[in-house]
């Protein structure tokens, strides 16, 4: 294959389309730079350059041999830094699924703070639902999982912590049946309405939803800010995150409704698999922070 230097005078001629011109970029005699580009033509047996120009144009096997030699030489550069990266005892990559229920946006501030240390580890974060959070840890398709609803499963080599309370609101839109019912609403008046849920992602069985009663007719939506949108807009009702939908609630786009059972707070955790990747530690460092964790929980009130 090509050394550095050999792949930066072929793409100085090719530039500069002349053996002198490139030769001067080079800082080169022109002898030298045209006997090294005999050398490579004789060792791959193929003419790179077409000479019958007075510009110098890359042939197609020219063409190929650098674009090829420059993605193996990129690719030789990334693997070094990624060797040096893991000895130092950093992860190769961090994949860190969330429920969907912790907001994206609300991890920003750490995703920053994590670049700041320039440890060249990649960060995949992706969203699972309910039981599909959880299960992305056992089957090994995240190093980290943040916001899981339900309690942790039994699973060898399991490590896991509260993470915070969420607390919820039966919230309904003021033109909807139920606005006007007389409170606080029976289990029979919620179970006679359409409910809103928010789709698990669990590959699983069929999956599961909070928040409805057995046989009350659904509507599974992608995500908690679609369940909002989807109760604001009088498509159905449920419970709802209330610190997310604080504003809504005080200008009187969602009314919140007393119910004979109220719902109590949520536990959400976090959970991991026992390692000594530093990528891991950091995360786990920060996210041992209370204030920190309560501001995922609480999320953002996009209404306000």
């Amino acid at each position: 294959m090509l050394s550095d230097d050999e792949i930066q005078l072929m793409e100085a001629i090719r530039d500069s389309g002349s053996l002198s011109r490139a030769a001067a970029r080079l800082g080169k005699a022109p002898s030298t730079v045209s006997y090294t580009l005999r050398q490579i033509e004789g060792r791959f047996d193929a003419l790179l350059f077409d000479r019958r120009r007075y510009r110098l144009q890359l042939t197609a096997a020219g063409t190929l041999l650098v674009r090829e030699a420059t993605r193996l030489r990129d690719d030789m550069q990334r693997l070094t830094r990624r060797v040096t990266q893991v000895a130092r005892g950093w992860e190769d990559r961090l994949h860190i699924v969330s429920d969907e229920i912790i907001e994206f946006e609300s991890m920003l501030p750490l995703i920053r703070d994590f670049d700041a240390l320039e440890s060249g580890v990649s960060l995949r974060l992706t969203h699972e639902v309910l039981g599909g959070t959880w299960e992305a840890l056992a089957e090994g398709r995240a190093d980290l999982v943040i916001g899981a609803t339900n309690e942790p499963p039994a699973l060898v080599g399991l490590q896991w912590r509260e993470l915070g309370e969420m607390r919820w609101v039966y919230a309904v839109a003021p033109r909807h049946p139920l606005a006007k019912a007389k409170a606080p609403l029976s289990a029979e008046q919620m179970g006679a309405q359409r409910a809103v849920v928010v789709a698990d992602t669990s590959r699983r069985g069929d999956g599961r939803a909070y928040g409805h009663g057995a046989g009350q007719t659904t509507l599974a939506v992608p995500s908690m800010a679609a369940k909002i949108a989807a109760q604001r807009a009088g498509l159905g009702v449920g419970w709802l995150p209330e610190a997310r939908v604080a504003s809504l609630l005080r200008r009187g786009e969602l009314v919140a409704m007393p119910v004979a059972v109220p719902r109590e707070p949520n536990r959400l955790y976090l959970g991991w698999r026992a390692g000594d990747g530093r990528a891991l530690a950091w995360w786990l460092e920060r996210l041992g922070d209370a204030l920190l964790c309560q501001r995922l929980v609480d999320g953002v009130d996009a209404y306000a």
